[in-house]
């Protein structure tokens, strides 16, 4: 039982971590689409934050991440990114996630 409290534990920083990082990535996209589409209000973007949100709450697996990343794969720009809908790609950005949050965390000596 305390293996599965661990696991649930780990996938909540996880969810932290994809949620700062893709909601950063939709306000990116956001700003740039407003040059091209008028139509793009504040409240689309803060529609679409609500969606992600709702999204990421309910991932309780790696799998769940996966398909996650997948959906919102068009906030991946550059060709080494496109690979996160594969189980490497999701595996390989969420330990990138983690590294620079560990990274961020460190005060220097």
């Amino acid at each position: 039982m305390a293996y599965n409290n661990n696991i649930m534990k780990n996938i909540e920083v996880i969810k932290d971590l994809l949620h700062t990082d893709l909601q950063r990535r939709l306000f990116k996209q956001y700003n740039a689409r407003t040059d091209e589409f008028i139509n793009v209000t504040d409240e689309d973007y803060d529609r679409a934050c609500s969606v992600l949100l709702s999204d990421i709450t309910v991932i309780k697996t790696m799998n769940g991440v996966n398909d996650l990343l997948c959906h919102y794969s068009d906030l991946f720009t550059s060709y080494d990114e496109q690979i996160v809908c594969t189980i490497e790609g999701t595996t390989n950005y969420v330990i990138d996630l983690l590294v620079k949050s560990c990274k961020s965390n460190v005060e220097p000596v």
